[in-house]
């Protein structure tokens, strides 16, 4: 592509006057669509190709991209409202969406040229693979020839952020960065078939002999330096982008949006089948005239409720961090894992209601296609990222409390 001039590049959204709460009615316009492609995107494990159209059309994507390269540059709690009410539709198209969307805000934090060149037109939807995997570093940038799994979104991408491991010649550790690339640099092998989120096309991304230049690579946090200066951190005034908001809080924040939103589905869900199933047959009560369901409800939409308004917190209490740190006051490793531990509290709350309506629903409720069956599978996979290991969490937090330096990264 040619590059443009950086100190001059810049355009509107497609929709200028667009505002927070429009753009978020637009996602709960789309809850039923979603919901009854929910069998499709799970047959063909990816986004139905009318749910990514819908997603661009309404502009979902450029929900927190900078502004001057065709975004909304909308808060967190905006993009976290999209990914619950999409989550709410689909399980798998709200992790599509948390898991690329939020990415546009780590891009932002890149060098001013690559943001130039790696947002082009506006148009940019970037999954991000956590795991490390060896590059060559070379003059003014790095070769790159790897794979990398767990690429949830790849076939609907843009682009693709995977992290490098950079290696002495001995095969120790020197540094790890994450490095960006378009979507004709790297191939998609088909390896993901799992219990839960099917639909995500978490699949494995393979780069051969490609060539990263430098500005197109960003630090990330290792255990030598578990707080990151992000080298675009000047580029936009918006604390958003200025680096200081933790990032792994930010990047597991996408997975506690996505957990509301299943656990409100799957409340919507028991309300249908208290209202429309008898207790144990034609000839008994319905449920909802039954007082031991009236009061799982309750207890669930309790579950709900208290995470819903423990990821607004989030978001606020990732902001404050942003713009303390845009004033000079960065985040302390201790405040990262801390807000770490609430979302992972949040995203286990979910999971209790979850289980919940799963284990009162009825066995009818279990069939292999239902909607209850599909949620308690997906929330349950999710819960199997290595960033909700909560335990390790507690530990090194707990250290940490005591003055002893954590034992792990996460």
């Amino acid at each position: 592509m040619t590059v443009q001039d950086a100190g001059t590049r810049g355009f509107e959204p497609p929709e200028p006057d667009l505002t927070p709460d429009e753009l978020v009615a637009r996602a709960v316009e789309l809850r039923e669509p979603l919901r009854e492609r929910q069998v499709e995107c799970e047959a063909i494990g990816r986004l139905p190709d009318a749910t990514v159209r819908d997603f661009i059309d309404a502009g979902f994507w450029r929900a927190v991209q900078p502004r001057r390269f065709g975004g909304y540059e909308f808060d967190l709690t905006t993009f976290h409202r999209i990914a619950t009410e999409l989550s709410r539709g689909c399980p798998s198209s709200g992790w599509v969406y948390a898991l690329t969307a939020a990415h546009n805000i780590l891009v932002g934090m890149f060098e001013e040229q690559a943001q130039v060149e790696l947002f082009g037109d506006g148009d940019f939807r970037c999954p991000l693979a956590a795991m490390a995997a060896p590059v060559e570093k070379v003059d003014g940038g790095y070769h790159v020839s790897n794979w990398w799994d767990y690429a949830s979104g790849c076939d609907a991408a843009t682009h693709f952020i995977g992290t490098a491991a950079i290696l002495s010649d001995a095969g120790e550790l020197l540094d790890t960065r994450w490095f960006a690339v378009r979507r004709d640099q790297f191939e998609i092998v088909d390896n993901w078939d799992t219990l839960g989120m099917r639909g995500t096309g978490s699949r494995r991304v393979v780069i051969k002999d490609v060539f990263v230049p430098d500005h197109h690579t960003v630090p990330c946090f290792n255990p030598m330096r578990p707080i990151v200066v992000m080298p675009g951190r000047h580029v936009h005034p918006n604390p958003l982008y200025r680096g200081g908001g933790p990032i792994l809080p930010l990047l597991v924040s996408e997975v506690a949006a996505l957990a509301v939103g299943i656990a409100q589905a799957a409340v919507d869900e028991h309300v249908e089948i208290l209202s429309g199933r008898h207790q144990w047959g034609p000839m008994s009560p319905l449920r909802r005239d039954l007082h031991v369901f009236q009061r799982l409800l309750g207890e669930v939409t309790a579950y709900v409720d208290t995470a819903e308004a423990t990821l607004a917190e989030i978001a606020r209490r990732w902001t404050r961090l942003a713009e303390r740190s845009a004033q000079g006051v960065p985040a302390s490793d201790e405040e990262e894992r801390r807000l770490l531990l609430v979302e992972q509290q949040t995203i286990e709350t979910c999971c209790r209601a979850v289980d919940l309506v799963f284990r009162t629903s009825g066995s009818s409720a279990s069939n292999k296609g239902q909607r209850v069956e599909r949620y308690f599978r997906d929330l349950n996979m999710v819960r199997t990222h290595i960033t909700l290991q909560y335990e390790r969490t507690f530990e090194n937090v707990g250290r940490m409390r005591l003055g002893l330096p954590p034992e792990m990264p996460v």
